[in-house]
């Protein structure tokens, strides 16, 4: 009987109405094929399969996927999938010779069998077109065509693989799941509570799972549980900190490539901070042919003080590199009339899409409807893009669609149009505004890319600031499970947009831009509210969704200048300190690794922080002589400013 048993096929799912996605490069093939999906037990061991509806009968599939390391396997190094590098192409293709499967008879190449325990990951597209869209990839790193569920059916299929593994949230890609086999210890939530293909759900972590941006930008008071599990990293892919752990000791593991601070640094007392007036004027800067005489001096300005705004529309192109500090008016002139030329060139490539060529590019497509629904709703109490029928709304249309031309790697993103609509107000030009945008995008473009990496990154580097800065209010978020500082994602992301009101915000990127006193002054931004919300946590019952509901309603309520004092303090303070780790010193720009040819100590501050505003170092230094003896003994120099 047991040899019978390891023979028999036994059928746990199926589903009609399942349509593989080709993106097939031969025009002779359908870009989508209709078929079924399956879960199978073949020998007691459940697979994963799909094939086409023009193979019902055969009931096996073409391609079967084998263990990574091809156990009885031979290579077909001749199999061509036909689809786009977008879903990584599959080179090798193993047919297995090991388990017994029905015989083939001339099925589509598209068919597929996939063993649930070399199941990896399965993610949800951006773009959906409607229909519930999954890629499933295998452990050694092959993705399948991705899948259309045209009738449905994506929560049941998920509850059948439930049976057998556990799909587990990656904690850097929202629209990815890691699978794990059951009793593995990772984590466990049933399809129920994800709701994660429930589009008329009202659940955040849906909404989050299908929008990631948008949602992120609001709601954070509803927050789950689930969700702040999915955005906080676990110590490790199988054993999550539990509930008794919050407070001891991290591993030495728990975040590579940044230096563990398990010890408070004696920092000295904040030195007081005052802010400049705005630029005025702009042609003493000028030399007689237009060159900008001293554009450090400039930059040191309007970081004190910004720019008055009738000068905005001039110095702004500088600060974001549309012209060169060093070119003359004319070398201006040629400058924008060539890129008046580029510009153009790159909008008429998308305005010359037909409606059928488009229906062919489900990228653009998907791109022009993310667009069109985010200037929709895009600083609209603003006159300049209020009310229907817009001549603003259609630029900010136009110059995001253009900017998909321009970054065919990044497209469009939720999020950029909150970008643009600043600098197309300030410019009231498409072509100006199109290259300063890209001239930011240049500083941010790694905040939207999907991997979020760099936002991780980010968040991590804010948490060693909050660690130096303020141990005691850090150590209380993560007693909260808000170590993480998740609730700091949208400040990071779009630079603060959405928590100052509209011209404030004109002001602080201008200062931002300047980049001064060091790179990473947006994280000593978010560092300076944190702290000043500290009175408000600390001693407090707050809980991880009540901190996120408090920090939301931050939004409107914070005053500019206050946090850019406490900004730039907290960056005096750390650079006055001798003891400052390494690592921070990196995040605030003060460690130069040495090279061969270069004798500097690892302590050295770099030229822009020593050009710094005169104006703070009066009051930091009559701070630092007053300090006492402790302080003073852990204290270096305070950068020197002309």
């Amino acid at each position: 009987m047991e040899p019978k048993a390891e023979t028999s096929h036994k059928l746990v799912f199926e589903k009609e109405g399942v349509y593989l996605h080709t993106n097939a490069k031969r025009s002779n093939q359908d870009t989508t094929i209709p078929g079924f999906i399956r879960i199978v037990e073949r020998g007691g061991e459940p697979a994963l399969e799909w094939s086409a509806l023009e193979d019902e009968g055969r009931n096996a599939a073409a391609v079967f996927y084998t263990k990574k390391d091809g156990e009885g396997g031979v290579e077909d190094t001749n199999f061509d999938p036909g689809y786009e590098p977008d879903w990584a192409v599959i080179s090798t293709v193993k047919r297995d010779r090991v388990r017994e499967h029905p015989p083939v008879k001339e099925t589509s190449q598209w068919s597929f069998s996939l063993p649930l325990s070399e199941l990896y990951s399965l993610r949800r597209s951006r773009f959906s077109l409607g229909r519930n869209f999954l890629v499933f990839t295998s452990r050694g790193g092959h993705p399948l065509p991705p899948l259309h569920f045209h009738r449905g059916g994506t929560r049941e299929l998920l509850r059948a693989l439930q049976r057998y593994i556990i799909l587990a949230p990656s904690p850097v890609d929202g629209r990815l799941f890691l699978a794990y086999p059951h009793g593995s210890g990772a984590l466990s939530q049933s399809f129920d509570e994800l709701h994660l293909f429930d589009d008329g759900s009202s659940d955040l972590v849906s909404r989050f799972i299908q929008d990631p941006y948008a949602t992120t930008f609001g709601g954070f008071s509803k927050v789950t549980n689930f969700f702040r599990g999915a955005l906080r990293p676990p110590d490790s892919p199988f054993h999550p900190r539990g509930p008794q752990d919050h407070h001891g000791p991290p591993s030495a593991d728990d975040e590579p490539g940044f230096e563990l601070i398990t010890c408070g640094v004696e920092l000295g007392p904040k030195p007081d901070v005052t802010r400049g007036q705005p630029l005025d004027k702009w042609e003493e800067f000028l030399d007689p042919e237009g060159r900008v005489k001293d554009p450090q001096r400039v930059k040191e300005l309007v970081f004190r003080g910004g720019i008055t705004p009738s000068l905005r529309k001039d110095v702004w192109k500088f600060l974001l590199g549309f012209y060169p500090w060093s070119s003359t008016v004319k070398e201006r002139e040629d400058i924008l009339r060539m890129k008046t030329d580029e510009y153009f060139r790159m909008k008429v490539q998308w305005k010359s899409v037909s409606e059928e060529q488009e229906m062919r590019n489900s990228l653009l497509r998907g791109y022009r409807s993310l667009i069109e629904r985010d200037v929709s709703r895009t600083d609209r109490h603003n006159t300049f893009f209020s009310g229907n029928d817009n001549p603003g709304l259609t630029l900010l249309n136009d110059v995001l669609m253009t900017y998909c031309m321009f970054n065919f790697d990044l497209g469009y993103v939720q999020g950029m149009s909150d970008l643009l609509a600043p600098l197309l107000f300030v410019t009231q030009n498409e072509v100006e505004s199109f290259w300063c945008l890209t001239g930011f995008m240049e500083m941010v473009h790694q905040n939207f890319e999907e991997s979020q990496e760099a936002m991780k990154q980010q968040l991590l580097q804010l948490s060693l600031l909050m660690k130096a800065l303020d141990p005691e209010l850090l150590d209380y978020l993560d007693s909260q499970d808000s170590g993480s500082l998740c609730f700091c994602f949208r400040w990071l992301l779009i630079w603060f947009k959405r928590e100052f009101s509209f011209e404030d915000i004109l002001s602080l990127w201008e200062v931002l831009w300047t980049r001064l006193p060091c790179e990473n002054f947006h994280l000593l931004m978010a560092a300076s509210i944190l702290e000043s919300q500290r009175g408000e946590f600390i001693g407090s019952d707050h809980d991880f969704n009540t901190i996120l509901k408090h920090i939301n309603e931050l939004t409107m309520k914070l005053d500019l200048q206050t946090v850019l004092r406490g900004a730039e303090s907290n960056y005096l303070q750390l650079a006055c300190c001798k003891e400052l780790p390494v690592k921070v010193q990196e995040v605030i720009g003060l460690y130069v690794p040495p090279s061969p040819d270069d004798e500097t100590s690892p302590e050295s501050e770099s030229h822009e922080t020593q050009q710094l505003l005169s104006q703070s170092q009066a009051a930091a230094t009559e701070t630092s002589q007053s300090s006492n003896s402790t302080a003073a003994a852990t204290a270096r120099p305070c950068p020197i400013y002309p």
